[in-house]
């Protein structure tokens, strides 16, 4: 299924579809639809009835108070921090959410202190081999998120781009095939250049060597994990190792 063509996945959900009642995405006037985040067929596991939404009143409360910390963001984080971390714990509300991300992660410094970096980088060739292989996994990012599902649209040439512009901003570490899925997340929410810079400060800030050659940080963060599983769910690790 990971080598398989989009078109084909989506003819396949069509012909579940036209088979099946109840299985399968909805279908109007003809059009497969999607789900209210843009994956076809996600309908059967964002059923709104049975879901607990949160208030309008309560999504609307917490939107003010995020405009006013964005607003403000240097005050909060210096003098309320904790605020700000329970904020984040209750769900950043949706129409803030890509603001927030960058605020979060230290891509809106970033950012701001290189305009036009991200432009120069693209128009670098980049190294070839970094291309290729980036060419090769688009298809593979989230075939049936409406964004992604076509060969060639416009969020697959976002995702290559973002990609791209990592390699030469980073060409030590390069492209990994585990960056893709983050990248086109972060896409889903933003456009190219924000999320270019939001990868770069999780890459680089938050989780350092996980991308490199060796994936030197998952090897420690898995030694960490397992004998944390050895001291605490000892029967768990037996059954690991």
């Amino acid at each position: 299924m990971a080598n398989a063509h989009p078109d084909d996945m989506l003819d396949e959900i069509e012909a579940i579809s036209d088979n099946e009642d109840e299985a399968g995405p909805s279908k109007q006037n003809g059009l497969i639809t999607t789900d209210r985040y843009g994956f076809v067929g996600g309908d059967q596991f964002t059923d709104p009835e049975l879901e607990s939404p949160t208030p309008v009143e309560v999504i609307r409360k917490r939107e003010v108070k995020w405009l006013d910390m964005l607003e403000n963001w240097e005050k909060w984080m210096n003098k309320r921090f904790k605020k700000v971390k329970e904020r984040c714990r209750k769900g950043i509300p949706a129409s803030v959410r890509a603001r927030a991300w960058q605020y979060l992660c230290g891509s809106k410094f970033l950012m701001e202190h290189n305009r036009g970096v991200f432009e120069m980088y693209l128009r670098e060739p980049g190294d070839p081999k970094w291309v290729d292989d980036i060419k090769k996994d688009l298809h593979r990012q989230f075939p049936f998120h409406e964004m992604f599902a076509a060969r060639g649209g416009t969020g697959q040439e976002d995702l290559f781009r973002v990609l791209k512009a990592y390699t030469v901003h980073n060409h030590v570490d390069g492209y990994c095939q585990a960056q893709g899925p983050i990248a086109a997340v972060l896409l889903m929410h933003m456009p190219a250049e924000q999320a270019f810079w939001c990868l770069v400060s999780i890459c680089e800030k938050y989780l350092p060597g996980y991308y490199s050659a060796g994936l030197e940080a998952v090897q420690v963060d898995g030694d960490v994990l397992f004998g944390l599983l050895k001291k605490v769910v000892p029967v768990t690790y037996k059954h690991l190792v």
